[in-house]
């Protein structure tokens, strides 16, 4: 009677019990947090007389990710991130400060369950200032459409954890620092950028 029970009880919770693991490891939600190093990041500008100059700064950046997977090669992603800038040439001081918010999607390839490698575009909107003091002062605060391409890998550490690594070239837009006088410097913002990022997976 006893060995009909177990029989009867394990038929009843096995299939139950695999269900379950399915849907626990059915981890296609993630937030993450994503660091970015700007190599080069580049303002290019235009004044109304004279000639143009590129200011370039090397710093960091830092944002926050929310995504999913799609598919078993697609997977979309929510970035919100910020970065700045700063430089002196021709007499002036710069400073240059961004916010993006992109929707980024992704077209990977698992190899082993665990390596991703993986092309991207993204597309959104940044909030960007800028300033100048010295021979000229100057400031805009505007939002302006952004674009990026990602080439990257990701791992997945575990059931819960990826590690992200990618390059990533990013337009964040355009802006026209003006002055009382009327003075204004069109510039154009871009960087060419590397990342790190960890995520953590959870099923919804």
């Amino acid at each position: 009677m006893k060995r009909y029970l177990l029989i009867t009880i394990c038929t009843i919770i096995l299939p139950t019990l695999a269900y379950a693991e399915d849907s626990y490891n059915a981890r296609d939600t993630y937030v993450g947090v994503r660091v970015h190093k700007n190599d080069n990041i580049a303002f290019m500008m235009e004044p109304d007389n004279g000639d143009g100059v590129t200011l370039r700064d090397d710093g960091f950046g830092v944002g926050l990710t929310i995504g999913n997977r799609l598919t078993q090669n697609v997977k979309i992603e929510f970035e919100t991130a910020y970065t700045n800038g700063k430089d002196s040439d021709v007499g002036n001081d710069f400073e240059f400060h961004v916010w993006s918010n992109m929707l980024n999607v992704y077209v990977y390839q698992q190899f082993g369950g665990a390596v991703e490698p993986y092309v991207g575009f993204g597309i959104g909107v940044s909030g960007l200032w800028g300033k100048s003091h010295g021979l000229y002062d100057l400031s805009d605060a505007t939002a302006d459409l952004s674009w990026s391409l990602m080439l990257g890998v990701n791992f997945a550490l575990n059931d819960y954890v990826d590690l992200n690594l990618g390059l990533k070239y990013q337009n964040y837009g355009d802006m026209d620092m003006t002055n009382d006088a009327g003075y204004h410097n069109y510039t154009e913002i871009d960087a060419t950028e590397i990342y790190i990022g960890a995520a953590y997976k959870f099923g919804l």
